[in-house]
């Protein structure tokens, strides 16, 4: 649509938490180290999940493939709000909000796919643990994250096209750190409802479907466990799901508020708190949440340090 005696918007402003230069330093000083943990935790899950043999399994395979979209997921909003907070025009142009919006569209919607089929996982394990190797093969489990990834492309595509199509002939600024649906839809210069009738129906389907098969899966899970003569089983299955209880609460939890509240009980301020606890902080935790909780990689994490220490010694000391 062409926007009619007004300039089509060419850039956003991004108006980002506070104009106090003193609290901007503060807080890219505590992004920043936020930021750094959270790429050394997922890469250090990366790196032992590839190259321990005992982590050779479905489970971790899917684990591996988390921490690499939680790394994508956070690269595509963190390094620009980074930015930001130290520079003194914080833009960003029409084309790059389009491309945030993609990517951020996509990484999301891949990683509600992928915990549902890390849950899916677990139901197997303990609900059919005779057939588990049968059932969860490589093949298997390749499609599935493959599936998951794919996940992502028709509602970032649909909703990013759509809405960059919209006529933006007005403000520019959003009151936002970066280019999420909500905010950037209120510059729109016409009526929305269509746009975000279709918005809640995506919402609905890539957030609450796999959460449905999340809720079943734990569901029969739990059923399975109850029904365990021994107290010692019944605590080692809970402890192979907590991990990843604790990571779907989280990620869902903040999810919901953020896109299934009324926009009644939404102000900015409490948008870009919750918004930045799954852009920022929730990717953080996830590594240190399957480290600390989880026994096998914590061995694994140790004895990875322990071969690259001696490693590095060898070359440090090199036999004549």
């Amino acid at each position: 649509m062409i926007c009619e005696n007004q300039t089509r918007v060419t850039e956003f402003i991004l108006l980002g938490f506070t104009n106090n230069s003193e609290m901007q330093i503060s807080l890219f000083i505590l992004f920043l180290a936020i930021y750094t943990v959270t790429l050394l935790g997922n890469f250090l899950i990366v790196t032992v999940t590839s190259v321990d043999p005992a982590l050779q399994t479905p489970m971790y395979f899917f684990l591996r493939n988390l921490s690499l979209l939680e790394v994508c997921f956070t690269l595509v909003m963190v390094p620009k709000m980074l930015v930001d907070l130290v520079s003194p025009r914080k833009v960003i142009s029409f084309l790059g909000c389009g491309t945030q919006m993609y990517f951020f569209f996509f990484f999301g919607s891949s990683e509600c796919f992928l915990l549902s089929m890390m849950a899916y996982d677990r139901f197997v394990a303990i609900c059919k643990p005779l057939h588990y190797s049968t059932i969860m093969n490589r093949s298997l489990c390749l499609w599935m994250v493959i599936g998951s990834w794919m996940s992502g492309v028709p509602v970032s595509m649909l909703q990013t096209a759509w809405m960059m199509a919209l006529p933006f002939c007005g403000p520019n600024a959003v009151d936002h750190f970066f280019c999420d649906g909500p905010p950037v839809l209120k510059l729109v210069t016409e009526d929305t409802t269509t746009y975000e009738m279709q918005a809640l129906a995506s919402t609905l389907l890539f957030i609450m479907f796999p959460f449905s098969l999340i809720l079943v899966s734990y569901t029969r899970i739990i059923i399975t466990i109850l029904k365990m003569p021994s107290a010692t089983g019944r605590q080692k299955a809970f402890s192979t799901c907590s991990s990843h209880l604790i990571v779907v609460s989280l990620f869902y939890g903040t999810a919901s508020l953020t896109y299934l509240r009324p926009k009644s009980s939404q102000s900015p301020e409490s948008k870009k708190l919750v918004s930045l606890s799954y852009t920022v902080i929730t990717p953080m935790l996830n590594p240190i949440i399957y480290s600390l909780r989880n026994n096998e990689m914590k061995g694994a994490v140790k004895r990875t340090i322990r071969r690259s220490l001696e490693e590095v010694r060898c070359g440090l000391n090199p036999i004549l």
